[in-house]
């Protein structure tokens, strides 16, 4: 049969689709665009991994292990009883990551983050990686639930809350108390300094869920004529006394337990809420809140400190605040919050936001001062 038009790929053909030029003819600028994408989709669908490095590494202590010293991959192979070839690609591995440094042919020696890993360290964020694995993970294998619903995967999952499940288990309890003293060490050291937000100006000082008493530990120390008040759970605060008279303000600070969404310490000047509201949904902020406005006096103020989301996500949007957002939801139920929403929840619940202050060197936290209405 005669080829006809439409045979011959004419008119009735759709126009051939050009083929993409081979790899190695691509404009380089083009390619190395195209890798960088792919490069950026493969660290994420593999993240997990970095987080299982993380975990195993502490688990077998082996940032302790290798201390401040170059340490042969051999030699920490015999100390670990694991495989020699397997620990060498293990240490390869962290030094990818930037925790350690090959300074030579199989011998690692930490990186200032990988010391941070040590148990041993003033800075430790040993037991912050520790709440980041085992138990505290299992929710996420729900996490559609989350999506779906709103609700914490963590209750489908165990049956319970988040903090309810930990109270019963005192082990967890202490690492996720741990855990949060390691990620705000510094920032509640220079909070307490923070020349734009004056302590000094409060006679008494009530750090609500102030866990192990950290923050108000600080306080006191840089401001010699306040008091304070750490308030928590029985099990959030165990620590507490210890902690403060660690600081050497034992007889300036004291220690009451409850709960916060029954009642809190009254008569205070300046009430405190470091990283609570983010924990919980509106409605049970609002609770908190409503505890806290009933015991405050009228000339005291409220200090929330909080990380504020930006009211839309752009290039200067940090991944760390969206990651924690999702972490609240899919564990607690909670959210992190723009100021426009922290701002409304204070207004529905009895307060006037007085300031909003972002200073550099608390980055990424902010002070939403309020008062009394």
């Amino acid at each position: 049969m005669a080829p006809t038009e439409a045979t011959r790929g004419g008119p009735a053909d759709p126009a051939p689709t050009p083929e993409a030029p081979p790899a190695e003819h691509a404009h380089p600028a083009e390619h190395a665009a195209q890798f960088g994408a792919q490069e950026r989709i493969l660290t994420l669908v593999w993240g997990y991994i970095s987080s299982e490095i993380l975990d195993l590494a502490t688990r077998l202590d082996l940032p302790d292990l290798m201390g401040t010293e170059e340490r042969a991959a051999t030699e920490l192979a015999a100390s670990l009883d694991t495989d020699p070839v397997a620990t060498l690609r293990l240490l390869r591995a962290v030094a990818a990551l930037g925790l350690a440094e090959e300074t030579g042919a199989g011998c690692f020696r930490l990186t200032p983050a990988g010391h941070r890993l040590r148990t041993d360290v003033p800075d430790s964020l040993h037991a912050f990686v520790r709440q980041g694995m085992g138990v505290f993970r299992q929710a996420w294998s729900h996490f559609d639930h989350s999506i779906r619903t709103g609700e914490p995967a963590f209750d489908q999952v165990f049956g319970t809350d988040f903090f309810s499940y930990l109270s019963e288990r005192p082990e967890l309890s202490g690492t996720f108390t741990s855990s949060m003293r390691e990620a705000t060490r510094t920032m509640s050291t220079a909070l307490a300094k923070e020349e734009e937000y004056d302590f000094s100006s409060y006679g008494t000082v009530v750090d609500i869920g102030g866990a192990d008493g950290s923050l108000l530990a600080a306080v006191l120390s840089a401001h010699p004529g306040v008091e304070g008040v750490v308030f928590d759970s029985p099990e959030g605060a165990r620590d507490a006394a210890a902690t403060l008279e660690a600081a050497g303000v034992g007889e300036r600070g004291r220690v009451e337990t409850g709960d916060f969404f029954t009642q809190v310490p009254g008569g205070g000047d300046l009430y405190v809420l470091k990283s609570i509201l983010h924990d919980w949904s509106d409605a049970r902020s609002a609770d908190i809140l409503g505890t806290v406005r009933a015991a405050m006096p009228a000339h005291a103020r409220l200090l929330v400190v909080e990380v504020l989301l930006p009211d839309t996500v752009d290039s200067s949007a940090h991944p760390l605040g969206y990651l924690s957002d999702l972490y609240m939801l899919v564990n607690m139920g909670g959210r992190e919050r723009s100021e426009r929403d922290l701002r409304s929840l204070l207004s529905d619940t009895g307060f006037r936001t007085t300031r909003v202050l972002t200073p550099p060197g608390l980055t990424p936290f902010s002070l939403i001062e309020a008062a009394p209405v």
